[in-house]
């Protein structure tokens, strides 16, 4: 992880908030390629979920909600962790830290921090939703909300989103937004964090066709991931006991990343049943109920949702990318990034100074530009400038040598092989995409 994280501030993937100020604990900015990452990976779920689907509509949906909306979904008495404070040293844990020895409120109970016993308070309730106020007053009765999910934006539109759209069941609704939750135990970088961004997809079905669409998704989803070259062998699922489950859910299942430290769940499939439309319509008034069009029967849609943090998907990434390697005596650094989601396709690089070669690669830069995104280098040795690219996952490095004055053809190296070819200079870009979107 110190290596994951040294690298990401280095080559400009993530960057501390407010670094300059001492930082701010457990939110993070994305840098020039990890906003490229980010936007690849999150195109790549978009298209696969949307675009590529007749039967689920894209939206997005408000930060801001009324409040009744998570009073209904019961974000306001439930959506909460049980804590204890230490007196001695002001530290907070949550109740079920490993790290606490005894039992908190008890002379046994330990601090973690600084040792002390019969300091831990007893365990209360924290609420973990963010709280602001809206107009000019700062009243209880003002008093909103940050969402700490966007699948309540989903449910109160679903009508909306049917109607609009002339969708039938089952159909499904998706929606890529800021989530804010106020986490008291963050961490693990970018794992954890207080503000983040979710991809979250409900697909509404008669109940009874619940558990079928649950296996689907199921499927669906791994695959995804794998699609992505992430290595089989460090994903798995974990099904929810009954000790687990939400309170919403029949069914959970989470997919977990053994990441450096251990497997941990990024993305969940779960069956809701007709928990959330049921309750919004408890506490709107407003019906939220579809017709069997085989019969006169009307019924409230159960939701199977798939649900994918796009951080913890990006720390995924770099994490199964991220390897050293020995290359002729040195230690080479690679993120082996699938050529399709890495932040630049190509680096251009002239081999000196001199000879016409710069302003040719200049050239060459300014065409492939216009087609994908791609980096000019000139500075240092050849060899240090398919390093630093190599860090970057950049997958081909495009060499312009004598040989392309001569010849207008130029080298390409491949990351992972090393292997090179030389491509006519008017064949590169057709060349380079194929193997990109390959």
């Amino acid at each position: 992880m110190d290596k994951l994280v040294s690298l990401a501030k280095r080559r400009g993937f993530v960057f501390q908030s407010s670094e300059i100020y001492g930082g701010l604990g457990s939110v993070w900015d994305y840098g020039p390629l990890g906003v490229e990452l980010k936007k690849n990976l999150t195109e790549r779920w978009w298209r696969s979920m949307v675009r590529e689907r007749d039967d689920i509509e894209g939206i997005e949906s408000a930060i801001l909600m009324h409040p009744r909306v998570w009073e209904a979904s019961q974000h306001v008495s439930q959506f909460t962790d049980p804590l204890v404070d230490c007196r001695q040293c002001k530290n907070r844990f949550r109740a079920d830290d490993e790290r606490i020895k005894g039992t908190p409120g008890e002379a046994t109970g330990q601090c973690p921090v600084c040792g002390n016993k019969g300091t831990l308070t007893e365990p209360r309730m924290f609420n973990l939703m963010f709280k602001t106020f809206m107009g000019p007053v700062e009243d209880e009765a003002a008093q909103i909300f940050l969402r700490p999910e966007t699948a309540q934006g989903t449910y109160v539109n679903f009508l909306n989103v049917m109607q609009a759209a002339r969708q039938k069941m089952p159909f499904g609704i998706a929606q890529i937004g800021k989530a804010f939750r106020n986490e008291i135990t963050p961490g693990n970088f970018i794992f954890r964090t207080r503000e983040f961004e979710q991809m979250e997809m409900q697909f509404f079905v008669k109940p009874g066709d619940d558990e079928e669409w649950f296996e689907y998704w199921h499927e669906r989803r791994m695959q995804w991931h794998k699609d992505l070259g992430i290595n089989p062998d460090k994903l798995r699922y974990h099904a929810h006991g009954p000790d687990e489950l939400a309170h919403y859910a029949k069914r959970a299942e989470d997919i977990q990343y053994e990441f450096p430290f251990g497997w941990q769940e990024y993305e969940g499939i779960h069956n809701r049943t007709d928990f959330d439309l049921s309750r919004h319509q408890e506490y709107s008034g407003k019906k939220l109920q579809v017709a069997d069009p085989g019969s006169s029967e009307r019924y409230v849609p159960y939701v199977v949702e798939t649900a994918l943090g796009v951080g913890r998907l990006f720390l995924v990434v770099l994490a199964d990318a991220y390897r050293e390697e020995e290359v002729e005596g040195q230690v080479r650094v690679v993120l082996g990034l699938h050529p399709s989601i890495a932040p630049i396709k190509a680096g251009v690089f002239p081999l000196v100074k001199k000879d016409g070669m710069p302003e040719l690669a200049r050239t060459i830069h300014a065409d492939l530009k216009t087609r994908f995104p791609v980096f000019y280098d000139d500075g240092g040795s050849i060899g240090r400038r398919y390093r630093r690219q190599d860090e970057a996952g950049t997958p081909f490095g495009v060499t312009i040598d004598g040989e392309t004055v001569a010849e207008h053809t130029v080298t390409v190296r491949h990351r992972d092989t090393l292997q090179q070819d030389r491509i006519a200079m008017d064949q590169l870009a057709t060349y380079l995409t194929e193997r990109i979107a390959g």
